[in-house]
């Protein structure tokens, strides 16, 4: 017997979803076609978050609480009008990556049970350089959500010091992003340097509350800003993505003034609906806002004169130019 199925017109394609009614929420029940259609609602806000960007599917064929499947690779069999972006690895290897440029796109993914889509912060037409400067607020253990919104009022009160326009958004689960768009002018490795460069700013105005230390047993019970989220080939879950989590929390853009008010379940497939239909994509004027990137490379040179150098890259990365020694600090033998 043939799996059940139903077809959607998605922007003239029809998108075919197979076992529409499996459940892969179960706070509410909702399943994949649940799914298809939140994306669906928010279709104009989703497709400006992922645009052009190389975008790595996360994948739960089993629903939010099965095995994660991340693909970077898009299946070799697939719909003629599925975009695709080339990205390049250190190993020399390539893949060819989702490229959103319509709503059928995602709608698509969506029925492969992509639950978060996780776009580069570069595009097609220069994969290489970024677009956009990422900020991720990463409470830690023994700190709360509440923590990561008083830490997210000190980037916004950074921000606006030097004349940057923040977007933010909860990650849908325990933390906040925030994203500034930039001119991809300059290389992976000079966006993340600028990163560490505002994160430690903002862990110098306060020490007790935040910390930009990689390795976790130096961090204490203050929120991490993880400024190698911006590093090459990482990526944060979208605007509008569904986490998986059994209440199908969304990833959602929010305004500044309403941050401090704001609780990650606020944000769900169930409430995300109205709460489009009333103001629509908040964040529909980001790429609009861009910032210039030298007032953040000055903070870069001034460490640098002051001998404030580079921080540790992620484990899978090769050792980079300037970096310290990438070692545990409790494992660390003397030089």
């Amino acid at each position: 017997m043939a799996a059940p199925f139903v077809e959607l017109e998605v922007g003239g394609r029809t998108v075919k979803v197979t076992n529409p009614d499996k459940v892969f929420f179960r706070t509410r029940g909702e399943t994949k076609l649940d799914l298809v259609r939140h994306y669906l609602t928010v279709g104009e806000g989703i497709v400006r978050a992922l645009y052009e960007r190389p975008t790595q599917l996360k994948r739960h064929p089993d629903g939010a609480e099965g095995e994660a499947i991340y693909q970077k690779r898009v299946p070799e069999k697939r719909p003629e009008w599925i975009e695709t972006a080339r990205v390049r690895f250190p190993s020399g290897r390539h893949a060819d990556e989702l490229c959103v440029t319509e709503l059928a796109q995602v709608a698509w993914a969506a029925n492969l049970a992509t639950l978060d889509f996780h776009p580069w912060p570069s595009r097609r037409r220069d994969v290489e350089h970024p677009d956009e400067l990422r900020i991720d607020v990463d409470p830690q253990p023994g700190t709360t959500f509440t923590h990561a919104k008083k830490v997210a009022a000190l980037v916004h009160e950074v921000l606006e010091e030097i004349g940057y326009v923040g977007w933010p958004k909860t990650s849908g689960n325990r933390g906040i992003h925030i994203a500034c768009r930039i001119e991809p002018l300059r290389t992976f490795p000079e966006v993340r340097r600028c990163a560490l460069a505002f994160a430690r700013e903002v862990e110098r105005r306060a020490p007790k509350l935040v910390t930009t230390a990689w390795w976790k047993e130096e961090r204490g019970k203050r929120v991490f800003i993880d400024y190698n989220q911006n590093a090459r080939d990482r990526t944060i879950a979208s605007a509008y993505s569904v986490r998986a989590r059994p209440d199908a929390t969304v990833s959602a853009p929010v305004g500044w003034d309403e941050l401090p008010d704001v609780e990650t379940e606020d944000f769900t497939m169930a409430t995300m609906p109205a709460r489009y239909g009333e103001l629509g994509d908040v964040q529909a004027g980001i790429d609009d806002a861009v910032c210039d990137l030298r007032v953040l490379h000055e903070w870069v040179e001034r460490e640098e004169t002051e001998g404030v150098g580079e921080a540790p890259y992620p484990p899978n990365f090769p050792k980079m130019p300037g970096e310290p020694r990438r070692v545990q600090p409790s494992r660390a033998r003397p030089a």
